[in-house]
């Protein structure tokens, strides 16, 4: 088995037109098991999306309501100090999840549509998309935001005097921070990276094989082995 590996995201364009080369003799009647694969995709996407919006989401206004509390009640100068920092952390945090929900339900009503007028790829097409959002949200962008609020407040508190307690919060808040990037949804991505049988047809020449789009924090590309 030979395989050939590219990796730029300009063949983005390349990958969409080798799922409607695999899928062509499909593409009139889609039979139901092609259906329930995208049907577990979508809807699983969808509710992993719906539990993590809701549970981080949950998390963060419990800790801003915790860290308001401790800054006028907490007992010693420090927690209270700590906690003012905490409060505007959470804030943000609380704020971006309210701002920012995940892409999944909408790309469960999209393929519902989508599937209900027979556009297989229409769906290859939207998976493709969703497998990109989710590479995008665990990338090195998806850390920026964190690594400038934490770093700010890191600063703040070892400027009163606390460099110890200042590189603590800021590591904690990083790993909290990375917690959340990878427990996201990405079915998507773990869908559209699985090898399929495929044939490709050029003019006259066939070639059976294999394909797999690939999509990770670092690229997008596809592999076709045969």
């Amino acid at each position: 088995m030979r395989c050939i590996r590219l990796s730029r995201s300009a063949l983005v364009a390349f990958a969409l037109a080798l799922l409607a080369f695999s899928t062509q003799a499909q593409a009139q009647a889609p039979t139901s098991t092609d259906w329930s694969t995208y049907d577990e995709v979508f809807e699983n996407g969808a509710q992993h999306a719906a539990w993590w919006d809701a549970g981080w989401t949950g998390i963060y206004a419990a800790s801003l309501a915790i860290d308001a509390y401790q800054s006028s009640e907490a007992s010693s100068r420090d927690d209270r100090f700590d906690a003012r920092v905490g409060v505007v952390k959470s804030a943000l945090a609380l704020g971006g999840m309210l701002l920012d929900r995940q892409p999944h339900q909408a790309a469960l009503v999209e393929y519902e549509r989508l599937k209900a007028r027979g556009e297989l790829s229409g769906v290859q097409a939207l998976g493709l998309q969703l497998a990109q959002e989710e590479r995008a949200r665990r990338g090195l962008d998806a850390r920026f935001g964190s690594l400038v609020v934490n770093s700010l407040a890191g600063a703040v508190i070892a400027a009163d005097g606390r460099g110890r307690d200042g590189a603590v919060n800021f590591a904690t808040g990083m790993l909290i921070n990375e917690l959340q990037i990878w427990t996201q949804p990405n079915q998507a991505s773990r869908a559209i990276n699985r090898f399929q049988p495929a044939r490709l047809s050029v003019g006259p020449v066939s070639l059976n094989g294999e394909y797999a789009l690939l999509v990770s924090p670092q690229q997008i590309g596809a592999t076709w082995r045969y």
